[in-house]
């Protein structure tokens, strides 16, 4: 009889939980349930200096911080996306947002995007430290997939990804109309095999003993989760 692999058996699987109320706190951030109450203010105003962080985002920019409140309730109590706030102990506010989306918990598949830092915590321990936190949440919840999608025009997005451990899988192209206009987009992933080197390399860059009294990282992120990478995306070589 001839043999054909059809694929890996899926042992004992249980489907996770989905995303509700959750609360995760680091060192160097917390991440809460975005509410219009709590949040809409102070992530506005830290929004308001640079209109250029809504470019490649499916939503705003917002002219005012009643068309800001109005998007907030809008998606707020949604369940897909959930938004979380991100707070930035450092600052002592609110900085930031970011969502679990896309989310298919039968198939153990969730993604991580909406993500919107402001200019001040953006390339900060806090950054790192909520896409780690987000990451290990879901994985510890049992998820065997975790994606990060972006427009393929945006190389820092792209860049960022693989940072942070995500394998390149290819653009998927003319898959999005966003504001009147066309979107490729550059698929990345990280799956549970992977998690636990990538764990250990999120702990050790964020360690206090991996930056110098300057705030100069010792060793970079990049070099830690490299070696889980499976495929880069030749676009950054």
């Amino acid at each position: 009889m001839e043999y054909r692999d059809i694929g890996i058996v899926v042992k004992n699987w249980v489907e996770p939980e989905r995303p509700g109320k959750i609360e995760l706190e680091g060192r160097y951030v917390r991440l809460v349930p975005l509410a219009l109450q709590d949040h809409a203010e102070p992530i506005f105003r830290a929004n308001s200096a640079d209109d250029r962080i809504w470019d490649y985002l499916a939503y705003g920019p917002f002219g005012n911080f009643e068309s800001y409140q109005t998007w907030v309730a809008s998606v707020e109590d949604r369940p897909d996306p959930v938004y979380l706030a991100i707070f930035d102990k450092e600052l002592g506010d609110w900085a930031g947002v970011a969502s679990y989306m896309r989310i298919d918990a039968a198939m153990g598949s969730i993604e991580v995007g909406n993500i919107n830092f402001s200019p001040a915590l953006q390339r900060t321990r806090a950054a790192t430290e909520a896409m780690y936190l987000m990451m290990k949440w879901a994985f510890e919840a049992g998820y065997r997939r975790y994606e990060w999608k972006c427009n393929a025009l945006n190389v820092p997005s792209c860049r960022a990804a693989e940072r942070l451990g995500f394998s390149y899988e290819g653009i998927f192209r003319q898959s999005m109309i966003v504001k009147g206009r066309n979107r490729d987009t550059a698929w990345f992933a990280i799956i549970d095999s992977e998690w636990p080197a990538l764990k250990q390399a999120f702990s050790s860059w964020l360690s206090p003993d991996n930056f110098e009294d300057d705030n100069r990282q010792k060793v970079s992120l990049r070099l830690l989760t490299a070696p889980t990478i499976v495929r880069r995306d030749p676009r950054l070589a």
